[in-house]
């Protein structure tokens, strides 16, 4: 019988970790990844930190406790916003001079990506010490994996300001930005937003991803005028939110993924009229998009 320890494949396994366990922390920030919503779209890294680190530091203490009850993780826990004082930060990185380990974790999902975090690995990086990256869990690259739209080329914009006139401000400077959009927004602001989307982006394809890994998830695709109609009609979704715009319609010759991505989000009010769509908006020949809307639906 071959010694276990021989095999490549097993050594291969043991050089990146998926047998043992991490190595002991040494000094410095961890920025960890925390699930969307599943709670067990945690990795074993993250678990193995959040099980060792001399402190963690949790947007809400509460939200994190349910975490760590649930995988029986009993860290030094604290608070820490963007917002608190310089106090906050001084203290970490005092704790770092000892040796010491720290945390970092947001409500959900990946510290720094519109949540707490910017500023406290900006004062490491600048202290000297390191920031270790603990990936996982991502709204926004979940929402962009269910869109069906261009997944090449994005541009993460946060949230839209919350006055209207900031807002249209905003997405005027984004309007010629040649990737997939995606923002992330309020159940009670979606379709305001989605109006605004519409009258500066025009009738591209979007999506509308909400809930995203659980129990009530759900991806709406169809054009930005649809959507903006759609939710002013049902009203405010719960949920946290990810919308997700295609990049601009092209001119002149249109590719067969540009034509699919537009078709795909239309195609909810089906194939006629979303073929007549994709000629008015797009300049095809409405048999050429007749055709290609027919096979997406056979295959959907």
């Amino acid at each position: 019988m071959n010694n276990p320890s021989s095999d490549p494949n097993e050594i291969g396994r043991d050089r990146i970790g998926a047998r043992h366990p991490s190595p002991p922390l040494e000094a410095g920030l961890y920025v960890v990844a925390t699930p969307i919503g599943n709670l067990r779209d945690i990795t074993l890294r993250a678990l193995d930190v959040l099980g060792a680190v001399d402190r963690l530091y949790a947007e809400d203490t509460r939200v994190a406790r349910k975490l760590l009850d649930a995988y029986g993780l009993k860290p030094r826990l604290a608070a820490y916003h963007d917002y608190s004082d310089e106090a906050a930060r001084e203290e970490i990185l005092a704790a770092m001079a000892r040796g010491e380990s720290v945390a970092l974790i947001s409500d959900a999902g990946t510290p720094l990506v519109s949540d707490p975090g910017f500023k406290l690995a900006r004062a490491v990086i600048a202290a000297g010490y390191r920031v270790f990256p603990i990936p996982g869990a991502s709204a926004l690259l979940a929402g962009l994996v269910v869109s069906g739209l261009p997944s090449d080329r994005f541009l993460f914009a946060g949230f839209l300001p919350a006055k209207q006139g900031q807002r249209r401000a905003v997405l005027a400077e984004l309007a010629e930005t040649d990737a997939t959009l995606v923002f992330y927004e309020s159940g009670p602001r979606l379709a305001d937003s989605l109006a605004d989307i519409a009258q500066a982006l025009g009738a591209r394809p979007a999506a509308v991803a909400r809930e995203l890994t659980k129990m009530f998830e759900e991806t709406r695709r169809d054009t930005l005028d649809a959507l903006a109609a759609h939710y002013a009609e049902a009203g405010a979704p719960k949920g946290e939110i990810v919308v997700l715009v295609g990049p601009p319609l092209p001119k002149g010759e249109v590719s067969e993924e540009a034509l699919d991505a537009f078709l795909i989000a239309a195609l909810p009010r089906g194939v006629k009229d979303a073929a007549a769509d994709a000629a008015r908006e797009l300049g095809v020949p409405r048999k050429r998009a007749y055709a290609r809307a027919l096979e997406l639906k056979d295959r959907a």
